[in-house]
């Protein structure tokens, strides 16, 4: 079963209960309204009642002797009842109205006046039975409910009608405001399935409103948005490797074939292709570590942990100056706690310390500076051209002057993607006096 059919049931059924409660209630009411009136009238009646009983000439039996009903009177039957369970009837009375224990007991004194329904020879009767002032007799006043029984029958017809119309027109209604309310759940599922189909990220659904289906529909597009920028950087990532891995692997082949002809080789050729083979082989790795690295970022830090980042950076620049002895290191490390995931941050502060030292002359000296979650490295090279700072964290980008050096153009691609999943950011800019300033600021813990 559909959504907008179990909508539209649940719209019925709902609707359904509220009219039967509803009709219930309004016969009950309407119910004890009408019986209210006949039991007032059988209490206004005991007013006319004369109580005197008489032997009938004929059959010698006790009878009552009862006024002559006035014009327009309700028809009634009247009798009288002993504590013994004896019945007294009116004159023209051709049955007796059943005598229960209740009776006897009100006639007896011991029971309170009170109504009861009771059928005799196929009429419905309401009866009122109430002691009076000689003892050990009661009063029972009976009054046909024909009626008001006929009344009641009219009005459940009535009601049945009302309510089996009323349950069909809010089916109907239930069907109508259904296919209005779904509507925009529809246009979503239609967007997933093209989505699903076509593998196109770019539709996008209106969300105009400010409702909870157009909340989701929001919802939806902000993620479709985030596949988007995902695939779209997955092509781009590959492209970028593909061809960045081409030079390398067409150069590694050249040399690979060379070693692999049966000529011979001049040892120090040969020696020299063997160095190239290893540094070729070196930088792919290099390179594909970085891919990785690349990779992984993309998804969410987690399993956060408190991080020193001074002392992260004091273990980096130790590593820096074993792999780069000619530069030296003037580090203000002031002690910085940050949340984060430790591997990735230290990933970031090697590379950012890794380029600094790159780009240093002989002998440089790279200014190191950690405080508040804010790390800042200077180095004292020749700089980035103003024409390059906006591109310097672009994935395998290489400035003109970068471009006969060894790299890939992915350490300050994976610093900035860093700096973003951890909530901060990374800068680069050209410092006072020549060289370049780097700034990775990330969340410091307070």
């Amino acid at each position: 079963m559909s959504f907008r059919a179990r909508l539209t049931l649940a719209v019925a059924l709902a609707v359904a209960v509220a009219v039967a409660a509803t009709s219930a209630i309004t016969y009950v009411l309407v119910r004890n309204e009408l019986r209210g009136q006949v039991d007032d009238a059988l209490r206004e009646r005991v007013s006319s009642v004369r109580l005197r009983v008489v032997t009938d000439p004929v059959t010698g039996e006790p009878q009552l002797d009862l006024p002559q009903e006035r014009f327009g009177g309700a028809a009634g039957i009247t009798q009288i009842v002993t504590a013994d369970g004896d019945a007294i009837r009116s004159p023209g009375a051709t049955f007796d109205l059943p005598v229960s224990e209740a009776a006897r007991r009100t006639a007896a004194g011991r029971h309170s006046p009170f109504f009861a329904d009771a059928r005799v020879a196929g009429t419905h009767l309401r009866v009122y039975t109430l002691p009076v002032d000689n003892p050990g007799l009661a009063l029972q006043i009976a009054r046909p409910l024909d009626e008001v029984d006929a009344a009641l029958d009219r009005i459940r017809v009535i009601l049945f009608l009302i309510a089996a119309t009323g349950i069909a027109i809010a089916a109907g209604l239930g069907l109508v405001v259904a296919k209005a309310v779904l509507a925009p759940v529809q246009r979503l599922t239609r967007t997933a399935e093209e989505v699903s189909e076509t593998r196109d990220l770019s539709r996008r659904i209106d969300a105009s409103g400010s409702d909870e289906l157009s909340r989701l529909a929001a919802t939806f597009n902000t993620m479709l948005g985030a596949l988007e920028d995902s695939a779209r950087a997955q092509r781009q990532l590959v492209s970028d490797a593909s061809h960045e891995l081409r030079t390398p692997l067409t150069s590694l082949r050249t040399n690979i074939e060379v070693l692999a002809r049966d000529e011979a080789l001049p040892p120090g050729d040969r020696e020299q292709l063997l160095r190239d083979v290893t540094e070729q082989l070196t930088e792919m790795t290099a390179l594909i570590a970085e891919l990785v690295e690349l990779a992984r970022g993309d998804q969410a830090p987690s399993e956060l942990e408190d991080v020193r980042l001074d002392l992260v950076t004091a273990d980096a620049i130790k590593r820096t100056r074993r792999n780069r002895p000619g530069v030296s290191f003037r580090a203000e490390l002031a002690p910085s706690l940050i949340r984060g995931v430790p591997a990735t941050i230290e990933r970031a502060v090697s590379n950012l310390l890794d380029n600094a030292a790159k780009w240093s002359p002989a002998g440089g000296e790279v200014e190191v500076t950690v405080r508040d979650g804010e790390l800042t490295v200077r180095d004292h090279g020749p700089g980035i051209d103003e024409a390059d700072l906006p591109f310097v964290f672009d994935r395998f980008y290489r400035a003109p002057a970068a471009r006969g050096m060894p790299g890939s153009g992915l350490g300050l691609a994976i610093v900035r993607q860093v700096a973003e999943a951890h909530g901060g950011t990374v800068v680069a800019d050209r410092a006072d006096g020549g060289g370049t300033l780097m700034r990775l600021s990330l969340n410091a813990k307070s």
